[in-house]
């Protein structure tokens, strides 16, 4: 009421909403651990830890022939890291504030900064581990050698984007149903462990196989990051541009949805459960 209003610039709004999603993300990235060397360092031992986990896995139960001939810690990276990024992102969009979230009252906040900043986060994490692990693995075990490198990153960044995409059309229906996005999450997550193609070859695949995981846009994805790292592999009956179209059809539905929900939603809901 007392306060002076002030005309800004366009530049001068695009400045202030990409500030508000810097100490957003900032904050994402500090709830894990109050330091963010630690925080990014929890998250590396995470990973190091899960591919550890599927390395004895296919030691064990002899699958490893059945790996792509090359570095064999890259064809586990190719798959596991990928899913982990997928499903990391998922889940923090899926986290983020919505619109009757006490932080909502701060001013120039709204659920698309939340938004983005929870996926930010997730890329910036995911991506120093991922060098790391590649560091790791270049010094440790073998030298690591990737036939495309802009490509290859191109499809990190696309598995980031479709899980990213998928949490905006489970957290526009959050308001709604939030019991049974919670199960569809957990179903999700559970489904990918086999149907993103994590654990074998696309090619390898009988017709009739393949037909049972060419809907996920992750077994896409992952199977062409295999074919840009590995010079020797070349995916047959994948593609990454199905990925892409899947992902900008989701966020449009997202983002609609999003903003029904954010214009009926109210704080009362959350008390009467």
């Amino acid at each position: 009421m007392f306060e002076a209003r002030r005309q800004r610039s366009t530049w001068g709004l695009m400045f202030g909403l990409a500030e508000v999603t810097f100490f957003a993300a900032a904050r994402k990235v500090r709830q894990s651990h109050r330091n963010a060397l630690l925080a990014i360092g929890m998250n590396i031992l995470q990973s190091i830890m899960f591919i550890a986990a599927f390395y004895l896995m296919f030691n064990l139960l002899g699958t490893r022939t059945v790996a792509i001939r090359g570095n064999f810690m890259l064809y586990l990276m190719t798959g596991i890291f990928l899913y982990l990024v997928h499903i990391k992102s998922l889940t923090a969009v899926v986290g983020s504030e919505g619109p009757a979230s006490p932080m909502m009252m701060h001013a120039r906040m709204n659920t698309i900064v939340a938004i983005v900043s929870s996926a930010l986060s997730v890329l910036y994490q995911q991506t120093i581990s991922l060098f790391v692990l590649l560091f790791i693995i270049h010094v440790a075990i073998a030298p690591v050698e990737i036939q495309d490198w802009n490509m290859a990153f191109f499809m990190f960044l696309l598995a980031w984007f479709t899980g990213c995409v998928a949490g905006v059309i489970l957290l526009a229906l959050k308001p709604w149903f939030p019991d049974l996005v919670t199960i569809i999450q957990l179903v999700y997550v559970r489904a990918n462990m086999i149907a993103s193609g994590k654990m074998f070859v696309a090619n390898m695949l009988p017709s009739a196989m393949v037909a049972l995981f060419d809907w996920n846009p992750l077994f896409h994805i992952i199977d062409q990051m295999r074919g840009f790292v590995f010079i020797n592999y070349n995916p047959h009956y994948t593609n990454w541009q199905y990925p892409i179209y899947f992902a900008l059809i989701l966020l449009l539905l997202g983002l609609m949805g999003e903003f029904y929900s954010r214009k009926n939603v109210s704080s009362s809901w959350n008390a009467g459960r």
